[in-house]
């Protein structure tokens, strides 16, 4: 799908889509409760794949609307041979193999080409140390349980979402565990959610240290009923609007929320002063739209972006190309990105979306100062399906080509 966007001033309100994040970690959680109802969940592919993983596992779930009941997933229970599909979602796959290892019987996550570039090596390694099934095939992993309880060793410099799936699948084991995290944490507001939602589905962790995590077994995920929060993450771009020069009111926010990318004013606000450097280590996923202010204000130093390189693509080296395509210049580190700019100017060829989400939407920001086409811009419904037709209604206009 190709999306030409139009030089425009964006105005109007909008209010922020459901959290990604929280919608995944309350599927989980409610999915193994006797029955639980999850309210405000926004159907994109990410969730879609956890939600359809979760059913094919053994959950019931249905949906009303925004409303998700789910429940009666039960480890017990043999699904040995089948295969559950996690598309392109990284959370799916990272939070789901515990869960998946709890089964004592041989199950296959598969996905897509690009969800498999992405490392599994922390679980690859607790598998073999503990005699766990774990064979990376085409596409796929074929696993085989059952998990069992103990003191798990997790580097806490990758994704929190391997942190994050351990503390779901833990509590259910016979023995009590423990999880120790070796090195810097980074992205610890991620943990924090999935603390958070736990704590919301009855389950208990202590955390003597912010390294350490105890784990009681033989808990139960207790019924609940929640709403899933406003996402910090997908607001950022709308209120990226205003950074250039927008009108845009955007509501349905906690400002209680325990989200990590609830920092992205701060730091548009850094951008504006030229605090540099920026540190975005515990808030990837605002990388992309960070970037895009930059390249408007002109300057920007990040540090922090090593783990850009295993997002949906190498955020990084993607949003290099892309900004190059509008004139500014961008320098990226094993763990730096530096951009100058001196003008933004109308790219004389299309802006690719590298199958990310995040970059089409970053570059359809800066392309409402300069117009440009968008080609790959289906990624958007990977997290966020109406997100043209918000910017529609915020006074853009937008071209959208199917066929392209």
């Amino acid at each position: 799908m190709t999306v030409t966007i139009k030089k425009g001033i964006a105005e109007g309100a909008v209010t922020a889509p459901p959290s990604k994040s929280m919608a995944h970690r309350s599927l989980i959680c409610g999915a193994f409760s006797s029955g639980s109802k999850i309210g405000g969940v926004h159907m994109s592919k990410d969730i879609e794949a956890t939600l359809a993983c979760l059913k094919d596992l053994g959950a019931n779930a249905s949906i009303d609307g925004d409303v998700v009941s789910i429940g009666g997933l039960d480890v017990s229970c043999s699904h040995s041979g089948i295969s559950i599909y996690a598309n392109e979602s990284g959370s799916t796959l990272r939070f789901l193999i515990p869960i998946v290892l709890l089964f004592d019987d041989e199950i296959t996550i598969t996905g897509t080409k690009r969800l498999f570039e992405r490392s599994l090596g922390i679980y690859e390694e607790m598998c073999a140390q503990r005699g766990l099934g774990f064979e990376l095939v085409e596409n796929g992993v074929k696993l085989r349980g059952p998990l069992q309880s103990g003191v798990f060793e997790v580097r806490g410099d990758v994704s929190s979402q391997f942190i994050s799936g351990l503390l779901f699948a833990l509590p259910l084991c016979k023995g009590d565990s423990i999880i120790r995290i070796v090195g810097e944490l980074e992205s610890a507001s991620y943990i924090d959610l999935t603390l958070g939602s736990l704590k919301e589905f009855g389950i208990a962790i202590e955390r003597p240290d912010s390294k350490t995590f105890l784990i009681k077994g033989n808990q139960s995920y207790k019924p609940n009923d929640t709403i899933v929060e406003g996402d910090y993450s997908n607001a950022a771009f709308f209120e990226a609007l205003n950074f250039i020069g927008g009108s845009v009111e955007v509501s349905g926010l906690n400002p209680d929320s325990m989200q990590g990318d609830r920092v992205y004013k701060i730091l548009f606000s850094k951008i504006e002063k030229e605090e540099f450097p920026i540190d975005i280590s515990d808030c990837p996923d605002l990388a992309p739209i960070l970037f895009a202010m930059a390249a408007y204000k002109g300057r920007g130093e990040f540090v922090g972006t090593r783990r850009l390189k295993i997002k949906e693509s190498d955020r990084a080296e993607a949003m290099k190309q892309e900004l190059e395509k509008m004139g500014a210049e961008v320098t990226v580190g094993e763990n730096s990105v530096n951009i100058v700019c001196s003008e933004l100017v109308a790219p004389k060829e299309r802006i690719n979306g590298h199958n990310d989400h995040r970059i089409v939407m970053a570059m359809s920001v800066l392309a409402t100062l300069t117009g440009a086409e968008i080609e790959e811009a289906e990624a958007v419904s990977k997290s966020f399906p109406d997100f043209f037709s918000r910017l529609e209604a915020l006074g853009i206009e937008v071209i959208i080509n199917e066929t392209e």
